[in-house]
């Protein structure tokens, strides 16, 4: 598919080239520029779109990652913060409160479930992801439960990069140069049917399985050791595993049982990518704990929470007791003024009953990509999908470590780029293509995202 380059408005090729000798990107392989190739510079953005400084356009199909919802170019929400920052342009929230993240914090409380009514600002999920880990430790040391320490998460699962979020991270090539990480955090099969160890011929039975060895870790590790279960409402990492019915409401029984705090882990999911403004109503479960950023604010400016029952928050109300951690720009002025903008383009387009309406639409259009010979899995919920890629359909097989490098890093990731998708190619687990547009997509954008799939897809079986 031709993408028609468009009028750059400024030049700036040497843009790359000082990207390349002074930025340190994020999760990025340096020698990929070093040995020639050239940084992509995206300089603007519209709607479901991005330009680069060349001038080519290109269709964001993983929402920055995962975090513009509401798209690019929102000027309401550029002028909230400007105007936040001309009456208080920053304070912290130690021990002090300011307006905007007082109407913040009643506004999130108000969205989530049950009684999670006490929100902690942070600066982003994976410090919403540390707090919760260390509330929770807190949390049973005032109650009179020591020795209640330990986390349960999913295998190849994503929490965050700070040392106590990535002890909770399943991903192993993530954590191998950081060790020795946190202690105390332990893992269980993660919800890939398509991959499913047991029961792959019945869904709501291998919910069922995968469920309960979240009750075989606890039991394993001792009930009075285990603090708290982190899950993501669908696991992003490994390609978007949906839960299976009744999986939720199954561990939340297992931590009732157990005394065992219930996080669901929203950084992702959370402000309508899967329709509702927080996932865990989707999938009919009420945790303990929620942790969130990204769709927040859109993007637009930096925030995170995360938010507790009023039974967490319980005993730090009493005596002299502290919760001794916060971040500088938790809560922010200007950023809590751009999220509560935000919320208010949600509530103003009805952006979640937008997701809910066309997600099936969505889904119906990447499914066509099934007639494809290296196509294997198409999974996910509301705007949120992963593409799994096979060497074979009829066997599941796998691409081995050589061939997913010149698959994925080789050929998929700048060969979609280069044909006007923005998206990623991902082979934390099994090989993936993944999507999550903004949440104002309709079905033109969903036809351009599965066409130019489609095209760079089948060139890509050709090389094999």
């Amino acid at each position: 598919m031709t993408i028609t380059p468009q009028q750059a408005q400024t030049p700036t090729s040497d843009l790359a080239a000082t990207a390349r000798d002074h930025l340190w990107l994020h999760f990025s392989r340096h020698s990929t520029y070093e040995s020639g190739g050239s940084v992509p510079v995206i300089v603007r953005g519209d709607g479901p779109y991005i330009w680069d400084d060349q001038g080519r356009r290109y269709l964001d199909a993983l929402s920055g990652l995962f975090t513009v919802q509401v798209g690019h170019g929102r000027t309401e929400l550029a002028e909230a913060g400007a105007k936040q920052a001309s009456e208080l342009a920053f304070f912290p929230l130690w021990s002090y409160a300011h307006p905007k993240a007082i109407e913040l914090a009643e506004r999130l409380a108000g969205y989530a479930p049950g009684d999670l009514d006490r929100v902690f600002f942070t600066t982003g999920g994976g410090e919403a992801v540390e707090t919760a880990w260390k509330v929770a430790k807190q949390y049973f040391k005032l109650t009179g439960r020591p020795f209640k320490h330990k986390v349960i998460s999913r295998a190849i699962a994503y929490h965050g990069t700070p040392q106590g979020a990535l002890s909770i991270t399943g991903i192993p090539d993530a954590k191998k140069y950081f060790e020795p990480l946190v202690p105390g955090a332990h893992k269980v099969p993660n919800t890939n049917f398509y991959r499913a160890p047991e029961h792959g011929d019945d869904l709501e039975a291998f919910g069922r399985w995968a469920a309960d060895q979240i009750e075989q870790a606890i039991l394993l590790e001792g009930p009075d050791t285990v603090a708290a279960v982190f899950l993501e409402p669908v696991q992003n990492s490994g390609g978007c595993f949906p839960p299976p019915p009744g999986y939720f409401p199954r561990v939340r029984e297992i931590c009732d049982r157990y005394e065992v705090l219930l996080v669901s882990d929203e950084v992702i999911c959370a402000f309508g990518r899967l329709g509702p403004m927080f996932a865990c109503d989707k999938y009919d479960y009420v945790p303990d704990i929620v942790t969130c950023a990204k769709g927040m604010t859109s993007g637009y400016s930096p925030i995170g929470a995360m938010i507790a029952s009023d039974r967490v928050m319980e005993p730090f109300r009493q005596g002299t007791t502290t919760f001794a951690h916060g971040y500088t720009f938790g809560g922010h002025p200007v950023s809590s003024a751009v999220a509560l903008a935000n919320l208010d383009i949600f509530e103003r387009e009805d952006l979640n009953r937008h997701v809910l309406d066309t997600e099936g639409a969505f889904r119906a259009t990447l499914e066509r990509l099934m007639d494809l010979p290296i196509v294997g899995d198409v999974r996910g919920d509301g705007y949120f999908y992963g593409i799994e890629m096979v060497k074979d359909k009829e066997t599941k097989e796998t691409f081995d470590g050589d061939e997913s490098e010149r698959l994925l890093r080789g050929f998929l990731s700048k060969a979609l780029f280069e044909a006007g998708l923005y998206c990623r190619a991902d082979d934390r687990g099994d090989p993936v293509v993944q999507v999550a547009p903004p949440l104002i997509c309709d079905q033109s954008h969903f036809d351009e995202i599965e066409q130019i799939l489609r095209a760079v897809l089948s060139e890509a079986w050709t090389r094999l």
